[in-house]
């Protein structure tokens, strides 16, 4: 590809990725186990893109670790107060001198180097911009910013319309000189349906449209997800591990890794450098496990399982189709994980876990999540006000980072407990718990004189 820079757009706020981004940046949320910063980043190296332009706000630190040992140039830059997203692209542009056509990359975009590639190809066959579009999710039209195409042409980029048919995606190409249209920018999104209400900032999607020229629709050959609120995680997670896990064509066992032939194994294997695949283990389909991880005696794999680095899976515990298992993890005895765990969380003692369980997470014995209501409907959330029901993940059950549950703690479809909070033995949680809480139940007992008299002796 003969662009040779991007910018990583990673200064938002994440506010509506509660209960997860109260410790980190939402783009250096895991995905399969990586920063979805430094898969982009990795990304865009194989591209042959050695410079980039980082732009950071909260959560800074997340971004540069996961960044940390990148072979290429990277430069970190603050995100300008109030700039919006074409502040932010104007001072990754400024920071890379604006001498290359370059892309633009929003740091919470889960997608492949393939689809990297071809909006910088689009640029190569003439285009003066071009924007990475896919299907818009059925009734989600007014969630996310529209592209109206003429097939591969691009006519303009509207803000949030119900009935919207094509997604705008997070990732941009765009020509040197682009600087000047976002120098430009009027403050606020001017393409929007009668009523639409944009907040008052500058959008780089208004930069888009104001460029002139002829803009290209780049139509997604593979997944985009966009990281925006808790469910994503789980959708991009299982998209990615199911994308990483169906390319494998062979076994690839390092060679001081075992898999013990009382395994039964119905797929190909990846293993890394030290791990064991035990007996009695059953795999039905293809599997990635990492360095230094035991999956031993009895344990079940339902396929496109991703699990990392120094785990233990054990003791006949139970991984759902697509369950993404962190670093230095522990899924234990009769345990079951639906869903994702995020590096050191801890499962153990018949867990029945669906959804996604934070970093470092302690679940107390016998704590189960349901997922089915009594009406067979969908959990209601609410998100910066607004009332939500999505399609995947809506009755799932979301544990922030370093938060703790006693033992037969149960949680109802679509709870969310926050970072640093503690959801007590025995509780029966049926709404949100806030970050930095700890709810106990209140047991009223009565005791009595008790002994052989009562029976008659």
């Amino acid at each position: 590809m003969a662009i040779g820079a991007a910018v990583v757009l990673a200064g938002g706020a994440g506010t509506r990725m509660w209960p997860f981004a109260d410790v980190r940046s939402k783009c250096a949320m895991p995905v399969a186990n990586i920063p979805n910063v430094r898969r982009i980043a990795d990304a865009l190296g194989a591209s042959e893109i050695g410079r980039i332009a980082v732009v950071v706000g909260p959560h800074a630190g997340s971004v540069r670790h996961a960044l940390y040992g990148w072979p290429g140039e990277v430069r970190f830059v603050p995100q300008p107060p109030g700039g919006g997203t074409a502040g932010a692209a104007l001072a990754g542009i400024e920071a890379l001198d604006g001498s290359d056509d370059l892309l633009v990359v929003y740091g919470d975009t889960v997608t492949t180097g393939a689809n990297l590639r071809a909006v910088g190809a689009a640029i190569e066959s003439g285009a003066d911009a071009a924007v990475l579009c896919d299907p818009m999710p059925a009734g989600d039209g007014g969630l996310w910013y529209a592209a109206e195409t003429d097939g591969a042409v691009l006519r303009r980029i509207v803000g949030h319309d119900a009935d919207a048919r094509v997604r705008a995606c997070g990732v941009v190409a765009v020509r040197r000189g682009f600087a000047r249209c976002l120098e430009a920018n009027p403050g606020r999104m001017l393409a929007v349906p009668v009523g639409g209400m944009p907040p008052s900032e500058p959008d780089l999607t208004q930069s888009l449209n104001d460029c002139g020229g002829a803009l290209a629709a780049v139509a997604a050959a593979d997944f985009v997800v966009d990281m925006d609120k808790p469910w994503h995680v789980l959708e991009a997670n299982q998209r990615m591990g199911a994308h990483l896990t169906g390319r494998l064509e062979a076994d690839d066992v390092h060679p001081s890794a075992r898999v013990h032939d009382g395994a039964e194994i119905d797929g190909h294997l990846v293993v890394g450098e030290g791990s064991v695949v035990g007996r009695r283990v059953v795999v039905n389909g293809n599997a990635i496990v990492g360095r230094g991880t035991r999956v031993v005696n009895g344990a079940i794999l339902h396929g496109a399982n991703v699990i990392g680095d120094r785990c233990r899976i054990r003791d006949y515990c139970l991984l759902g189709e697509r369950a993404i298992v962190g670093n230095d993890c522990i899924v234990g005895h009769g345990a079951e994980l639906d869903g994702v765990m995020f590096d050191g969380a801890y499962l153990y003692h018949y867990c029945e876990i669906s959804g996604v369980v934070g970093a470092s997470v302690d679940i107390g014995a016998a704590t189960v999540c349901g997922t089915l209501r009594f009406d067979d409907g969908l959990a209601e959330h609410r998100v910066a006000r607004r009332r939500e029901r999505p399609a995947l993940g809506a009755n799932a059950t979301y544990f922030g980072d370093h938060s703790r549950t006693g033992v037969n703690a149960v949680t109802m479809p679509g709870a969310r407990i926050g970072a640093y909070a503690c959801l007590g033995a025995g509780v029966v949680l049926t709404g949100d718990l806030p970050s930095r809480t700890l709810l106990l139940l209140k047991q009223e007992t009565v005791q009595r004189p008790w002994g052989p008299e009562r029976y008659g002796w």
